[in-house]
């Protein structure tokens, strides 16, 4: 497994380091979620590593299939794979002797530092195609917020990113911006995919903190 883990960083150093290392840590951040959440339903080992990789690599997939982009992440840095089974493991046998229960707000942080990384890596991907901005922020908020959205749907609950009514698809989206903006002034990439991320992690964390929520349909239901 250690011989693994030193391919897998070998890999990364082989690519472009920021956006590369932007994406392992959204991925593993996203994948913590994931097991959190997938623990807390009680579900087995097979179950919780099945959402701890959808919740990973979902929305990255989704946008590399939107952008006709491959091979997808998980394909081309397959090594890391064997990491993020490595740590759910390693992250069940420290729940299960440390006889932890995991809590709705132990998935919401690393769920936000998820959002902002992701936000800014799809925002990256599709910026490096030379695609207008829109599409840029709108390809990082689905990067960041799919994954989200599988977890929450296997776990047999309504996505929290919908139901919630705070900021969530909203901050990476704004996020997305940022990088655009960023590189349109020619900021360095790796300042731009820093603040963008800071900028969704922090209005995403600003929303969790101060309990504010978006404005609800009015209307009466059907």
């Amino acid at each position: 497994m250690l011989a693994l883990m030193s391919d897998a960083l070998l890999s990364w150093l082989a690519f472009d380091p920021v956006l590369t290392a932007v994406e392992v840590v959204a991925t593993l951040a996203f994948a913590l979620s994931g097991l959190v959440a997938a623990v807390r339903k009680g579900m087995d080992a097979v179950g919780v590593c099945m959402v701890a990789g959808l919740t990973a690599f979902g929305g990255g997939t989704l946008r590399d299939v939107l952008l006709d982009r491959r091979p997808f992440f998980w394909v081309e840095h397959w090594e890391w794979l064997w990491v993020l089974l490595a740590l759910t493991a390693a992250a069940l046998v420290f729940l299960r002797r440390r006889h932890l229960s995991p809590t709705l707000r132990a998935i919401q942080w690393p769920d936000a530092i998820g959002l902002g990384l992701f936000a800014a890596s799809g925002a990256q991907v599709a910026l490096s195609q030379g695609l207008p901005g829109i599409v840029c922020a709108l390809m990082g908020m689905i990067t960041a917020v799919f994954g989200g959205v599988l977890r929450d749907i296997v776990c047999n609950e309504i996505p929290s990113a919908f139901s919630d009514h705070q900021p969530y698809a909203v901050c990476a989206f704004a996020g997305g911006w940022v990088l655009v903006g960023a590189q349109a002034l020619n900021a360095p990439g790796w300042l731009a995919l820093v603040v963008a991320a800071g900028t969704a992690t922090g209005l995403r964390a600003a929303a969790m903190v101060t309990g504010i929520t978006l404005p609800q349909w009015g209307g009466k239901r059907p």
